[in-house]
């Protein structure tokens, strides 16, 4: 009883600690906390330049490349959790894509989905990656998508997590609403609007330490205006099924039966261009499978990839 006695003060001492750095030294906290999720998951950060940009970006693992690439208003740091399932078996590669997380912000650049295509294709080039398995959520659904079709030769397969560009999947009632007002959840004008965000791309609430939660809120403030003209640029891309009629990649197909961001219809629009592909719908989750689901998510995947024939390498 003694020891179980000590062992239960000893979690209230580190809990006190923990809370007490959150709140008195966010950054701090931030930091550390950062620094953890990338360990357990074998992560190591690093930054490739390219023409125009600067790309941070979490390398781990051996194996065939996966590379995985987030949505508006994200980063990085939305793979971590899932990677620590995947740094196992393959390597690893998770961008900051330009505009987001820590990557640079050209007030003046191009952020369409055919210039990101193309920064990834500079991306990849800098870090010598010939083919490799591209995913993305969202936004980052769109582009892996949109560089499918532009360099089949560099995609062995495709993972698409709640993925934008179709018409059928911009049917949602908050694509319609921002239609009608300008706004949409993932603009965050002020603080309060970082918790209308999470409400918005998650189907149950979602534990965010404080320090993190504030950090992400304070960036959303502060892109607040070019991310406005970011969303601008996103929504004259032309939507995917307008202009491909078939992505020989095979595909993996994943929603969240609870995706408030992007309509259900999008997933099957999605599948009607590509011939090779499947879709796993899951329920009671959001637009967020990666970090709601990530144990799941990676096990769906990991026997997708299995599947597939191996990788070529010249």
């Amino acid at each position: 009883m003694t020891m179980l006695y000590a062992a239960v003060l000893l979690v209230l001492a580190l809990a006190v600690t923990a809370y007490a750095l959150d709140r008195l030294v966010p950054r701090l906290a931030g930091r550390i906390g950062l620094t953890i999720e990338r360990q357990l998951a074998r992560l190591a950060w690093d930054c490739a330049s390219i023409p125009g940009a600067q790309m941070p970006y979490l390398e781990g693992g051996r194996g065939e490349t996966i590379v995985l690439l987030h949505g508006f208003g994200a980063d990085k740091e939305n793979f971590v959790r899932l990677a620590r399932h995947l740094t196992r078996h393959y390597h690893v590669v998770i961008p900051d894509l330009p505009g987001f997380g820590e990557a640079s912000r050209d007030p003046d650049a191009d952020y369409s989905i055919a210039a990101q295509a193309s920064n990834l294709h500079a991306f990849l080039y800098k870090l010598g990656l010939d083919q490799v398995h591209l995913g993305g959520n969202s936004m980052g659904g769109f582009i892996a998508t949109e560089f499918a079709a532009r360099y089949p030769e560099r995609v062995a397969s495709l993972w698409l997590l709640s993925a934008a560009g179709t018409a059928a999947g911009q049917n949602s009632a908050l694509d319609r609403e921002y239609t009608s007002t300008g706004m949409l959840p993932w603009l965050v004008p002020d603080l309060a609007a970082f918790d209308r965000l999470l409400d918005a791309t998650t189907a149950r609430p979602l534990f965010l330490p404080w320090s993190t939660r504030r950090r992400l809120a304070l960036r959303g403030t502060a892109d607040f205006a070019l991310h406005t003209r970011v969303m601008r640029q996103l929504r004259d891309s032309p939507f995917l099924e307008a202009r491909y009629f078939r992505i020989a990649a095979p595909a993996l197909i994943v929603w969240g039966g609870a995706d408030q961001i992007h309509h259900g219809a999008g997933a099957d629009a999605l599948q009607a261009i590509m011939p090779n592909s499947q879709v796993v719908r899951m329920p009671g989750v959001g637009h967020l499978p990666m970090i709601e689901a990530p144990r799941r998510c990676a096990t769906d995947y990991l026997a997708f990839l299995a599947a597939l024939p191996r990788m070529r390498h010249d």
